[in-house]
């Protein structure tokens, strides 16, 4: 492990916030480290628990919405606040960890203590003098392997993790096999037949293993490999067919740990390599443990470190589905805001790095979430809107697409931008690799259709209006939050209906093109700001957390300094009257992003600041979504590797843009793809840079630079190397 890969402790963990991350998008580990009492949390995407959301629906309001969209037309500014079935909050199921393994040891002589974590192969360990653990989660066999070394081991499944609720039905079970022993926990939820079972194989390397139950005792083991996996089910589980699985994924080899780990890092180190970040550290800082470099704030070596850590650990928490507001990871069963995806902020940017920093697992793993929830987005549409198409929820569990998480400060119901939002980073993907998904031509035709039935009444100048409309998670001075044309919502549709008219050429095409036409421009407050409602009448409320009405500025092109200067100028003002509320990361880091597309390095620099200096991180670099490391979350560690790139380089499919905003004087970012088809390598230093471009596309784009725009003629398979000076 080179040391700008990886980070390392001189110490266990003492929390479970800094338990080190192992993860193949489906099953997820916290690997605390003590060669004493070894405790790895384990976790798996499907794991939410039963709460009610189960069986919640959206509400059937569609009779009642021409009434509403009257009253909000007339200048009902609090209409929206009774289009409501009445019922109470109900939050979606809360994601959970399923249980952890514990390893005891007799106590260890003193001597050197390392915990550490290999970005480039997924491995945790820690190592005290002869002890040895190490875990990493198959991204080749979906299996949890855990080695362990030791004299004398105990060895138990554990369920009692913080906030477990009361009334979990738990069996536990350990059966000898001929080399070690087969380890099996269920737990049952309350009130129902769903439940989940944690199986773990031992296997001992020599020695003699006995039952403890409910766990195992090994004694004079060479080594002892452990595979573990988690399954939701209902009923009754056949644990003998689930270890014959297990026991069919080792090697005929002398050492199956090793064979084992050659097949995961086949696929994970391939992808974490792809793209690389180098700001000419100091080695000296870049040796130092990730906690001592936390308190450096202004050191590259941090940045370099949460730049690779940011990208292992997104690529690690996707597969089944895209990283949740914790990834893939908690020690808590009381997780906040139910550990959900949150989509209205939080995934798009935990996600936005996936394209440029070329990790198509990830953009597989968020098309993966939406395809799954085609129908509940339907019934979304049609039960709230009375329209065909497809509406977005802004909270899901992964389990339902259903918009049922709502209430009136919060009506989430009502924020119909949400299916252009999703589906924009699969369209930069597609852009990226100069294919059209037929999956995301087919959820954008269902999204214009949506806009077709939705978008029937107009305003007195003759164009369409958007009501209601909902800014995300906002309302208008002196109004409620449900309003007309909130800018989002207008970027949304606009970008909708146009980008499924390029996926659907014909007499469709032509419609949606008509109809995006119609819609209202965005407007400029009296502030000279981009306002976040383009109604007139409707004022700013400046100090909030979301960014949402600068949608058209990133991650869209709607809005940028060379094709709407104005515009542009309107949204930078805007962002400058932005307050941080109460600064969540997810707010300083999408301002950074916005920052960057206008060129602004100082408020980048500054937003980044924020985080980096405001003790955002844990010993394990995974983040906190507030200062002082308050509640764990992934939204800084996922986005932070997406401000860094768009603070040096930024494309749309004609244009490549170098060094708008860079955080750093000087560096190497090697392997970034561009959505014009072409892999870039770029060297920069306070007197220019230099970029290597490798296209895949015979292209024409505009390259903007400090110095200018200019054209760039790029043949396919031919590389063009660009040196440029500074202006």
């Amino acid at each position: 492990m080179t040391l700008a890969h990886g980070t390392w402790e001189p110490r266990p963990a003492a929390r479970w916030e800094d338990g080190f991350l192992s993860g193949n998008g489906r099953h997820g580990t916290l690997m605390f480290g003590d060669p004493n009492d070894e405790r790895v949390v384990v976790t798996h995407h499907t794991l939410v628990r039963p709460n009610g959301g189960e069986h919640a629906r959206p509400p059937a309001l569609a009779a009642e919405l021409p009434a509403l969209q009257d009253r909000l037309l007339a200048g009902d500014l609090f209409a929206a606040e009774t289009f409501t079935d009445g019922r109470p909050l109900q939050w979606v199921q809360p994601f959970h960890p399923a249980f952890q393994t514990r390893v005891r040891r007799p106590a260890a002589a003193p001597g050197p203590y390392r915990r550490s974590v290999d970005f480039t192969t997924g491995v945790t360990a820690s190592v005290h003098g002869h002890l040895d653990s190490r875990v990493f989660v198959s991204r080749a066999d979906d299996v949890i392997v855990h080695r362990i070394t030791g004299p004398d081991l105990d060895i138990v499944l554990d369920h009692r993790l913080p906030g477990a609720p009361r009334g979990l039905a738990v069996g536990e079970s350990a059966v000898l096999t001929s080399d070690g022993a087969l380890l099996s926990l269920r737990v049952r939820y309350p009130g129902g037949d769903r439940a989940y079972t944690g199986l773990t194989l031992v296997v001992a390397a020599g020695g003699r293993v006995r039952l403890t139950p409910p766990g195992v005792h090994v004694t004079g083991a060479r080594s002892v490999l452990l595979l573990t996996r988690v399954r939701r089910h209902t009923g009754e589980p056949d644990p003998t067919a689930d270890g014959r699985a297990l026991r069919a994924l080792l090697p005929d080899d002398p050492d199956p740990y090793a064979r084992l780990l050659d097949r995961h890092t086949t696929a994970h180190t391939t992808a974490y390599r792809r793209v690389t970040l180098d700001l000419h550290a100091d080695p000296a800082e870049r040796a130092l443990p990730g906690s001592e470099l936390l308190t450096r704030p202004g050191s590259p070596a941090l940045l370099e470190r949460l730049f690779a850590a940011g990208r292992y650990h997104l690529l690690s928490a996707s597969g089944l589905n895209p990283p949740r507001l914790t990834g893939l990871w908690t020690g808590d069963w009381d997780t906040a805001w139910s550990g959900a995806f949150t989509n209205d902020a939080n995934l798009n940017l935990q996600t936005a790095s996936a394209t440029a920093t070329d990790l198509p697992e990830v953009t597989e793993a968020h098309a993966s979430l939406i395809h799954r929830q085609a129908d509940d987005w339907a019934e979304n549409a049609r039960t709230v809107f009375g329209t065909r198409g497809t509406v977005a929820p802004a909270h899901s569990d992964g389990d339902s697409g259903l918009s049922y998480h709502f209430s009136r400060e919060y009506p989430l119901h009502l924020w119909t931008a949400g299916a252009d939002w999703l589906l924009t980073p699969l369209v930069h993907h597609d852009e990226t690799r100069g294919t059209r998904d037929p999956r995301t031509a087919a959820a954008l035709a269902r999204v214009a259709l949506f806009y077709e039935d939705f978008l029937t009444r107009t305003d007195a100048t003759g164009r369409l209006a958007l009501v209601p409309s909902y800014s995300p998670e906002n309302r208008p001075a002196g109004g409620s939050w449900g309003a007309v044309d909130a800018a989002m919502d207008l970027s949304a549709a606009r970008h909708a209906l146009r980008t499924a008219a390029a996926y659907h050429p014909g007499p469709d095409a032509e419609r949606w093109r008509a109809l995006a036409d119609r819609l209202p421009p965005h407007r400029v407050n009296a502030d000279g700001a981009l306002a976040e409602w383009a109604r007139e009448g409707l004022g700013d409320r400046y100090d909030h957390r979301h960014l949402s009405h600068l949608y058209g500025v990133w991650p869209l092109d709607e809005i940028n300094p060379y094709d709407t200067p104005a515009l542009a100028a309107a949204a930078h003002r805007a962002l400058a009257l932005r307050g941080a509320e109460n600064d969540s990361a997810h707010g300083h880091l999408h301002h950074a992003l916005i920052a960057a597309r206008l060129r602004d390095a100082d408020r980048v620099n500054h937003a980044l600041g924020q985080v980096l200096r405001g003790d955002f991180f844990h010993d394990s670099l995974m983040s906190a979504h507030y200062p002082g490391r308050d509640v764990y979350n992934a939204d800084a560690a996922h986005t932070l590797p997406a401000v860094v790139v768009e603070s040096l380089v930024q494309s749309t499919p004609d244009r490549l843009v170098l060094l708008p905003a860079p955080v750093r004087p000087s560096g190497r970012l090697l392997g970034v793809r561009t959505r014009f088809g072409a892999a870039l390598d770029l060297t920069w230093t306070p007197d220019g840079c230099t970029a290597v471009l490798r296209p895949t596309r015979t292209h024409r784009v505009e390259l903007v630079t400090s110095s200018g725009a200019r054209p760039l003629d790029l043949v396919a398979g031919e590389d063009r190397v660009l040196t440029l000076g500074a202006r």
